[in-house]
């Protein structure tokens, strides 16, 4: 399964980490994804979904 949120479509990004001694190695960013039980079309479903989405009221979670 990806690591992509089914609402938004955002997925892991690049990046470099870098050390105190400036040793540089890439790696990845993932985004905050959460599994929730959201209402779609009337009906349930699990969604992985983003923070940000969960936050901004995208989703609309059932209890």
């Amino acid at each position: 399964m990806a690591k992509q949120c089914e609402i938004c479509g955002k997925s892991p990004s690049v990046g470099r980490q870098i050390s105190h001694a400036h040793n540089v190695s890439p790696r990845r960013f993932d985004p905050n994804l959460q599994t929730v039980r959201a209402s779609v079309n009337g009906g349930t479903r699990r969604l992985r979904v983003c923070t940000r989405c969960l936050r901004s009221g995208k989703v609309m979670k059932v209890a």
